[in-house]
Parts: C-alpha cells; structure tokens; sequence
C-alpha cells in the first residue's frame, strides 16, 4: 500500500518528466515552430533563458507584417531616452521601433531568410531597414510601404550577393528607378524581382536593363512590373527568366519580349491608347501560357515561334468602336501568331471586334491545335457573323464555352414561336448556310456549354443548328440561371422543339441548368 512518504519520494527517472527537453532540439527545428507565432510572440520567448535569447537573436524568418507601422512611429524614435534599454517586446515600443530593434540587436554573425514589413515610413528609415537586412546576407526582401515624398530605389540591394527575392511595392507616391548604368552588372543572385509603382518620367527607357545583351539579372527567372509611370519603351530578354507579368502600364509605346526559356506571360491594363505608334514583339520558343487582357490595340504586332502555346486568354480595351484598318491588321497578326494554341479565351471585345469586320472573314487564321474554344459574348446580331469566323478557324474543336453577357443595354430577340410553327428565322437560316463551311467543325465538335442562356433567338438557333448538324456531339449543356414561372413554360416550349427534329449525333445529350 502506498503511503504519504511514498508518494512525495519519487524515483528519478519519473522525476526528470518535468525537465525541459524542447530547448534540447536543434535550432533549425525550434526556428521552424517559432515561425508558426505572430513575431512579437516570439519574441517574448528570449525572456525564457539564455538558449531562448540566443534563438531569437539568431531567427532566420522576420515576418513584420503582423505590426502595425505607421508616421508616429518615425517622431516616437528619436524622443524616447531609454530606447537603447528598452525590450523589442515591450508594451511601449511602436512598430517601426520595434523593427529597427530587432535589427539592431540581432546576432551579428546570422544570416537572415526573409524579412517582410508592411507600413508607412520616411525613405530613410526604409532605406537603414533594407541596409541592416542586406549587412545580414539577407535572401528574400519583401516590401510595401507608403512614403511622405518619392523614394529612390534603395542602392544597397544592387550589389548584394545573397538577395534571392526582391518585391518592392510602393504604395503611394512611388519611387525612382537609378539609371541604368547604376544597375549594370547588379543584381547578379536575383532569382525573382516585382517592383509596383515605379516613377519613370526621366527615365521612359527600360530597354536596357532587362534586355538579352544586358549583364544585369543572369539567375532571374521570374519578373513583375506594375504600374510604372513614364515607361513608354520595354525590351526583355533574360536568358533564365521562366515567368513574366506586366500590369497598368498605360503610357507604354513598344514592347519587345524574348527568351529561351520564357513559359508563362501576362500582360494587362497595358500600352497608350491614345497617340503615338505603338507596337509589340513576342518571340518565346518554349511560351506555354499567355494572358492577354484589356490591352489597348498595337498598331503593329508581330508574333513568332509561340508552336508550344497551350493556354491563351486574349482581351483588347477599345475606346471606339470604329476599329482603324492598321489595327485591325494588328489584331490579325496577333491571333495568327497564337495558331497553335490548345485552349482559347477570347473576351468580348474580342469577339465583337472579329464580327464587326469583314477583314478576318478572309484573314483569320485556323487554330488547327485547338481543342477548347471559351468566348465571352454579348451575343448581338452581328456577333453571329464573328462566331461564324472562329468556329471556321477551328477546325478539330472539341469543347466550345459560351459565356454570354446578358446586358440590358443591349436588345435581344426572345424566343417566341409555337410548336406548329416550322419557318425558319433568319439566324437559323444564316447557320444553315454556314453547314459546308463548317464541315470539319462540325465533325468534331463533342462538348458544348452554353453559359447565360436565357432562349433568346440568337443562342436558341445555334444551339438547334448544332444539334441538327454536329456529328460527333455527345453533351450540350445550357446553363439559364434562375428564372420564373413563365421563363420555365418557355424553356420547355425550346426543349420540345429541339426534341422535333432529329439530331445528327445519336449519342447527344442536351441539360438545362
């Protein structure tokens, strides 16, 4: 029987259960845990011991974000006469304090990972920040802040031999670019930059710093430019750069993009619309991906050697509907240079550009590749004609999406037309035409998803006449959205109609949704 005695004395293996057996792991795994907690949680760890101290001053990750920065922050500095005893953690200290700390007592001899702030500072604040983090061999360098004035780019990252990652956002008002002869031969470890809001009114130039002849970025391999005021020439041309994305942009004149081993592009909000030439070049052997959307029309386009595109989204920005005879031979240029694309996405202005023009009638080139075709339509009545085009260009389609944007602006026919009733509108006379030139389409085509359909005259005669001539059809899908009493009366007045003629494919299968 146990009694008192017994139970206070314990042996000593059962005693040891309290000792502290986390401190014994190794750094790398406590840093590892310790980056699960907000930073000043983990902070308040180097109060624990020694080791715990030792941990900190040495962890490798510093996520700022959690912290609030802000103008107070800059005054509260340079007026506290204890800010040299007082802690990182402490309850008084404000965010920018708090970093600058951080910094200042870290281990001299420890490298950082990353380091990752959010906040509004004066440029040289961010400037001493981004010195201390480079002095610590730092590897990711992840920035957005807001500045009382301009800044400029911070010239202490140029010639770092560690930085891996380097994004840059300024939020308001911007920052400058040093001249490209600053940043020549720099940035010779950079494996990803993205730099937002950049100010480039003396400098329209970057033709220089990213092209193939520049020495400049030789490891880089993936590019984000945003929002950079003043650009109006760009050539890029790293040789390592897999990735590329250009955004609002919209000074931009000419642009010029090559790359052995460039797969994946974007570019939006792009080009100046309103005067001057412009003009772009794409000439990327291995690209894979494109997206092209809301871009203003070039008035020259030339694309080349795109034979392993797989997946391309293609939107224009037009501020007038009369489209010039340059542009639309741009436009032309620019969808025969993605011939060999396997998936398509053309936005409605793209779609209303084709039909509104008898040019692509003749100039249209086919996508002999293409197995899925997605157009974004307000489905007028001259957007027939274009769908005309596209589903001629595709000859070995096998899905076709369409998304129809149901406008109010725009008047659309309802369908209204009794069972008994056997004439012919003049949209299913137009398709009906259309049946020899569309032979290999319609001897292909398996899947059709017809997205907004609310049985107006225009999607209710397509869908018949592909129902009526698509041999190899096997699934139709029409997706109408909510509707009422009435539209569903309607809605199985159009599906007993397509039921009264016999389909060419006898494996078709036709869903409302």
């Amino acid at each position: 029987m146990e009694t008192r005695s017994t139970r206070r004395k314990k042996p000593s293996h059962i005693a040891e259960k309290g000792i502290d057996r986390i401190s014994d792991l190794p750094d790398a795994v406590l840093h590892h845990i310790l980056l699960l907690l907000p930073i000043k949680s983990i902070a308040q760890t180097s109060l624990l011991s020694k080791r715990w101290r030792s941990l900190w001053s040495s962890f490798p990750d510093l996520d700022f974000t959690t912290i609030n920065i802000n103008p107070n922050a800059i005054s509260s500095i340079n007026h506290n006469p204890n800010a040299k005893n007082s802690h990182p953690h402490s309850s008084s200290t404000t965010g920018l304090d708090f970093i600058t700390r951080v910094l200042g007592h870290r281990d001299k001899n420890s490298d950082l990972r990353f380091l990752r702030f959010r906040g509004s500072l004066s440029f040289s604040h961010l400037n001493g920040i981004i010195r201390r983090a480079i002095r610590h061999n730092v590897q990711q360098l992840d920035v957005e802040v807001a500045t009382d004035d301009y800044f400029n780019f911070p010239r202490s990252v140029i010639a770092s031999e560690s930085l891996r990652v380097l994004k840059l956002k300024s939020r308001f008002p911007g920052f400058r670019l040093p001249p490209s002869s600053v940043m020549k031969d720099g940035f010779r470890s950079l494996h990803t930059l993205s730099l937002s809001l950049i100010i480039l009114h003396n400098q329209p130039s970057l033709v220089d710093l990213f092209s193939s002849d520049s020495s400049s970025f030789p490891l880089l391999k993936n590019l984000s430019l945003d929002a950079c005021f003043g650009l109006r020439h760009l050539s890029v041309g790293c040789k390592a750069l897999e990735e590329l994305t250009l955004e609002n942009c919209f000074q931009l004149q000419d642009l010029s993009i090559s790359g052995p081993k460039l797969e994946r592009l974007r570019v939006a909000r792009c080009f100046d619309a309103s005067g001057g030439k412009s003009w772009v070049e794409i000439n990327v052997p291995r690209l894979k991906i494109l997206h092209w959307v809301h871009n203003a029309i070039t008035d020259y386009s030339d694309l080349e050697n795109l034979s392993l595109l797989h997946e391309v989204s293609i939107g224009f920005c037009v501020l007038q509907e009369d489209v010039s005879v340059v542009k639309l031979h741009s436009v032309s240029n620019f969808l025969s240079g993605l011939s060999h694309a396997h998936y398509l996405t053309l936005e409605s202005q793209c779609v209303q550009i084709i039909s509104s023009n008898n040019y692509f009638a003749v100039y249209l080139q086919p996508f002999n590749n293409l197995r899925s075709l997605e157009l974004h339509t307000g489905f007028k009545k001259n957007n027939v004609l274009g769908l005309a085009f596209l589903f001629r260009s595709s000859p070995t389609l096998h899905t076709l999406i369409l998304k129809i944007i149901n406008d109010y602006k725009i008047e659309r026919r309802q369908w209204n037309r009794d069972l008994w009733d056997m004439s012919s509108s003049e949209e299913e006379q137009f398709w009906e035409s259309q049946t020899h030139t569309l032979k290999s389409f319609l001897h292909h085509l398996k899947v059709v998803k017809i997205h907004g359909f609310l049985e107006c005259e225009n999607e209710v005669s397509l869908a018949k006449f592909l129902l009526k001539h698509g041999k190899a059809l096997q699934e139709m899908t029409l997706c109408t959205g909510h509707s009422s009493a009435r539209d569903s009366l309607r809605r199985q007045k159009i599906r007993s109609q397509m039921m009264g003629f016999s389909w060419a494919s006898s494996n078709a299968k036709i869903a409302f949704h």
